[in-house]
């Protein structure tokens, strides 16, 4: 029987039985995994599930949902698709590795860009997280703020893993105090937080700590896998601290524990970062490249973002630095003009790299016109498949945008 004219329905297999189908939605997390982050969570949650058996590993779902009429209708098809997509490919992550035991994770930085994706994507896959804080919201987070002297670094005793997220923002004018506390925190607090671990009766197995591509400074057309980085003199603030970030690590490593340092591209997600700094001016039809556009940009959607760190996690012959980008970098202009088509927008004015350096100084030759061509050789090689290969469908992805 047809759906009634004011109601959505759709239907699909997932990767999954329904008994662990319906053991991911009830899990911490399963509501903030499925709501779109250009949405808010009462639109999310008018949705309906229906789930029944359909073979050994597979399940059978039904979607309904309100759906009214015009831009409400337009809405909740635009919910529906996001809710398939992110169901089936987060319990097919999770499926490829059911044979292994859940984890208990501590994660730092939990509330920001990449731990507030990361941490209900562990939840709902069955794993413990603790997020770590200066001042942690729930009874069962670690309290670690080592410039204040108070820190439960015993906290950490007898986790499996560490993923270490924590750092200041690199996207604001680089003043001497900025610079003070980007390497202070990365630097410095990784260092700290390695230290604290290797000193545990019971360490974890593996430390998942951030990096970035800024590692390998502008590097033109030149194709970079992990081997890269140049000897000698770093060229910039970007690659002096992501150098001394990833050496900060070194007493886990030399203690045994497996070390990933994931270099992330520009992680997209209209949350915040990068891509949420641009869409203003892309929606109003005066985005566009920046300075001449021929700099690559390396990118990857916020859930290759935390698929890579899952992968990394229970991949155990993966470690030392992994590009973490899609494997198909564009160049600026070519990204203006996949978010422009995206949004329905023109995207021609460019920012001249003039003015970008008067309002960002030096981070602006750095951060914003440097060219980083990243190649995620060594992550397609442990196994890792990618959800969003490429721009357009994972710009479509994130901001809901049907083709």
């Amino acid at each position: 029987m047809a759906a009634p004219p004011n109601v959505i329905e759709r239907t699909g297999t997932l990767p999954a039985s329904a008994e662990e189908a319906l053991a991911w939605h009830a899990r911490p997390g399963a509501l903030e995994r499925l709501t779109p982050p250009w949405e808010r969570t009462e639109v999310a949650a008018r949705v309906q599930y229906h789930l029944e058996a359909a073979g050994p590993g597979a399940s059978r779902y039904t979607l309904v949902a309100a759906a009214g009429r015009g831009l409400a209708r337009s809405r909740a098809e635009r919910l529906m698709a996001y809710r398939q997509a992110t169901l089936r490919e987060d319990l097919a992550a999770h499926a490829r590795f059911r044979d292994r035991a859940a984890l208990q994770v501590a994660v730092t930085g939990a509330s920001g860009l990449l731990g507030s994706a990361l941490v209900p994507f562990l939840s709902t896959g069955g794993h413990r997280v603790i997020p770590v804080s200066r001042r942690p919201k729930s009874a069962d987070g670690i309290r670690w703020d080592p410039p204040s002297g108070v820190s439960d670094a015993s906290s950490f005793e007898g986790l499996d893993a560490v993923v270490h997220l924590a750092g200041e923002n690199i996207g604001a004018r680089w003043t001497r105090e900025q610079k003070r506390r980007i390497r202070e925190s990365r630097i410095a607090g990784t260092r700290q937080l390695a230290e604290a671990l290797v000193r545990l009766t019971r360490p974890p197995s593996v430390l998942v700590a951030a990096s970035a591509m800024g590692i390998y400074g502008d590097r033109g057309d030149e194709i970079l896998t992990e081997g890269s980085v140049p000897p000698g003199p770093p060229a910039d603030f970007l690659v002096e601290v992501g150098r001394e970030w990833e050496a900060a690590t070194d007493p886990a490593r030399e203690a045994g524990i497996r070390v990933v340092h994931l270099r992330f591209g520009l992680v997209l997600t209209p949350s915040g970062g990068a891509l949420g700094r641009m869409l203003p001016a892309f929606r109003l039809g005066v985005g566009g490249p920046l300075g001449n556009g021929r700099q690559w940009v390396s990118w990857i959607s916020i859930d290759d973002a935390i698929g890579a760190m899952h992968h990394a996690l229970l991949t155990p012959s993966l470690s030392e630095p992994v590009n973490t980008a899609a494997p198909a970098p564009v160049t600026s202009r070519d990204f203006a003009a996949t978010l422009g088509r995206v949004l329905r927008r023109p995207a021609l004015l460019p920012a001249p790299a003039t003015a970008l350096r008067l309002l960002f100084g030096e981070m602006a030759d750095t951060a914003l016109l440097g060219s980083q061509r990243l190649s995620p050789a060594r992550l397609l090689a442990s196994g890792y498949s990618f959800r969003h290969p490429r721009l357009e469908e994972a710009l479509r992805h994130v901001l809901g945008r049907p083709w």
